[in-house]
């Protein structure tokens, strides 16, 4: 069938799926016939390699097809395993679970879901039946899912008009303890939920707040929930980013996206003993809280697997060392460039943040694409990098002028020699004034105006 109709891909998308998506690649000329991937990197029809440095939004830790990973997805279905019985206990998930525990010493039990949204609606719903309070915290610019009880607590405005009302929660500037001791003094806040690095604008947790806001929290009777589904298993260094302040013990974590493997959806939220048996509290109750799909053999053989190489290969050391370097020359360009303003981040999770120039023309074509919608600029750096030096990357947020990357961890120092020449490149054509970096940029605009 691939064969025969994959030319249609993006007909199929348009007439069946969303309709949106084929317009918008097309727009930024990222309508790409892939044929195949391999770790870091994918292949069109002609052989050319493109870089991956987005990940699948941080799915592929290890790259794409890892071996092993894809021996014991495979392994598992040659077990013919009775999975999914619903009346048994199985291993795989009892080994994963122990597993994953031996990373956050301080939690002691695993709910398996299949996604990060789940996982974070399973936090929401066992911190409220923990606590017998109602109302999450949560903080501005947040993600932490598009389904509904997730989406109550995303900080951004965008991805909730349309879908109301939501449940009652409260954002809070992310760093601010007098916000969050405010808020507690009510009396009826279960759990504050945050992400120690946030994906949108990457974004880092002042040093020392995440401690300071567990004590606070934890003063009013209220529980620390720490989002790790993009920063957790090594993306930042440690195998979860709040691991990299000490004292830090999240009473519950999230996790899913690079514990998948690539292979099958899989969700984690760890949790302390106490919070389990308030949910699971009797025989009548063993069931209040499940998933059809959560703990089955193939997802749980891909966590298993996943954890597996990250220790055979070194694999969060390698993150935290790459990161550093890719990190290190991208700052070293700040003082190059006037129209580079920030470049931050922890291990493989980077933000390169654009700003206001100086110099009287750059600054004159910053504030049009200003005036016609924020986030321009950064768009116009994406589609280059991607068009001319075959690297994927993606604008960080809406209305951000930031770029992510999240690249798989197995990139080595060739990919980053690789990413920061393209991205040298480009920024020089941009500090020319002129030329197809521009030009691109001028069509941005009349689409922004269009859609207004």
């Amino acid at each position: 069938m691939i064969a025969e109709r994959g030319a249609e891909r993006y007909d199929l998308q348009e007439r069946y799926l969303n309709p949106q998506l084929p317009r918008v690649l097309r727009t930024i000329g990222f309508d790409r016939f892939y044929e195949r991937a391999e770790g870091p990197y994918f292949y069109d029809a002609a052989g050319n390699e493109y870089l991956d440095m987005l990940a699948g939004f941080g799915v592929f830790a290890l790259g794409r097809h890892h071996p092993v990973v894809r021996a014991a997805v495979q392994q598992a279905m040659d077990l013919d395993l009775p999975d999914l019985t619903r009346f048994d206990c199985s291993p795989l998930p009892g080994l994963l679970a122990e597993r994953l525990l031996a990373h956050t010493p301080h939690l002691d039990r695993v709910f398996f879901g299949n996604s990060g949204t789940e996982a974070v609606e399973t936090a929401l719903k066992f911190a409220r039946c923990a606590t017998g309070r109602r109302r999450v915290l949560y903080c501005e610019h947040a993600f932490h899912g598009l389904t509904t009880g997730s989406l109550s607590v995303n900080g951004e405005e965008g991805f909730r008009k349309g879908f109301g009302p939501l449940l009652p929660d409260t954002a809070i500037p992310l760093g601010d303890l007098d916000a969050l001791e405010r808020e507690l003094r009510r009396g009826d806040v279960a759990a504050l939920i945050v992400e120690p690095i946030q994906g949108k604008g990457v974004q880092a947790a002042p040093p020392g707040w995440l401690r300071a806001a567990q004590d606070l929290l934890h003063r009013h009777g209220a529980l620390l929930v720490c989002d790790e589904v993009q920063t957790g298993i090594g993306r930042t260094g440690d195998f979860f980013a709040h691991q990299h302040e000490e004292g830090v013990e999240p009473d519950l974590v999230c996790a899913a996206k690079a514990l998948s493997g690539g292979y099958v959806p899989v969700g984690a939220t760890l949790g302390k003993d106490w919070i389990f048996r308030k949910v699971y509290s009797s025989m009548d109750r063993v069931l209040v809280h499940s998933a059809s799909f959560g703990s089955n053999a193939q997802a749980m053989a891909a966590g298993l697997a996943v954890l597996q190489v990250m220790e055979d290969e070194g694999t969060v050391a390698h993150a935290r060392r790459t990161g550093d370097l890719l990190r290190g020359r991208l700052a070293a360009l700040v003082d190059r460039y006037e129209l580079l303003a920030d470049v931050r981040g922890r291990g493989l999770m980077v933000g390169i943040e654009f700003g206001r120039p100086r110099s009287l023309g750059l600054r004159t074509r910053w504030t049009a694409l200003q005036a016609a919608r924020k986030g321009l600029f950064a768009q116009m750096v994406v589609v280059p990098l991607m068009q001319r030096h075959r690297i994927l990357t993606q604008v960080s947020g809406d209305h951000l002028e930031v770029i992510k990357l999240i690249p798989p961890l197995v990139v080595t120092e060739r990919d980053v020699d690789r990413f920061v020449d393209a991205f040298t490149d480009v920024m020089d054509d941009a500090h020319r004034g002129s030329g197809l970096m521009w030009d691109f940029g001028r069509t941005l605009v009349k689409q922004a105006v269009a859609n207004r």
